[in-house]
């Protein structure tokens, strides 16, 4: 597989990308018409619709109404062109990449709306740990990818484990603490890459959310009951979990 075809493929399905965040908050279905600017409503014509290249050539600006096109759009479609071609160049040609494929779209789309909306649409996290546990099933995969057992165990176990947070915080504290939003991205954690990789998924996410938000809790921008977005950081430690499983993996069978 050429290497230009799968940029092409990433940038294509980086722009399917920006209509579900987009569309998912919203209650909109994502197939149903074509894309329009947000501002004057007009449709989008395909040329104008060119994964980056039309961004450039629009100088960021609709055709129609010259409203300001948001600098999301370009930023997810080159975002999803590099994990594109990465996942590419680590697993080239296999069942693996594609399921990395659309396990890394899906990512992007939560990551955008949990970001902007602090919600994580249920149709994604369900989806995906159906299929991650239909994957669990094929021996012949990546061993990054566990077996049926360990990926059943790390899906409820991640599940689990926020749901025993939220629990217990509302106890103390009778007031909501995370939403069960995170509780099911950290199921499908743990449904593709099994158990093992759920505690240091939560402990570098939390690390992750300390750092990003103590400059405004410092500022008094923030208090520590204010509502944060956590699915982001638990993407961000979960690609750091593959891109280090190899030497955590060797630390833990010492």
């Amino acid at each position: 597989m050429d290497l230009t075809f799968v940029a092409v493929l990433g940038g294509l399905w980086g722009s399917f990308a920006n209509v579900c965040i987009y569309r998912l908050p919203k209650d909109k279905g994502v197939v149903s018409g074509r894309s329009h600017c947000p501002k004057c409503k007009k449709k989008i014509i395909w040329y104008d619709n060119i994964p980056i290249i039309s961004y450039l050539i629009l100088n960021a600006k609709c055709r129609n109404c010259k409203s300001r096109i948001s600098l999301q759009y370009p930023i997810v479609e080159m975002i999803n062109i590099l994990s594109f071609l990465i996942i590419y160049f680590l697993f080239g040609i296999s069942l693996t990449t594609i399921f990395l494929m659309v396990l890394g779209l899906s990512f992007l789309i939560i990551f955008f709306i949990d970001l902007k909306h602090f919600i994580i649409p249920n149709s994604l996290t369900f989806s995906m740990m159906i299929l991650g546990f239909i994957k669990s099933f094929d021996p012949n995969l990546n061993s990054i990818f566990p077996n049926y057992i360990n990926s059943l165990i790390g899906g409820f176990f991640g599940y689990g484990v926020i749901f025993s947070i939220i629990f217990f915080y509302k106890q103390i504290r009778k007031k909501e603490g995370m939403g069960l939003g995170d509780a099911k991205l950290l199921a499908v954690i743990g449904f593709w890459f099994g158990w093992i990789s759920i505690p240091f998924v939560i402990f570098l996410s939390s690390i992750f959310a300390l750092v990003f938000v103590a400059p405004d809790l410092i500022k008094k921008n923030k208090k520590m009951s204010s509502q944060i977005p956590f699915g982001p950081y638990i993407i961000l430690a979960t690609i750091f979990y593959l891109l280090f499983k190899n030497n955590l993996d060797s630390l833990i069978y010492l």
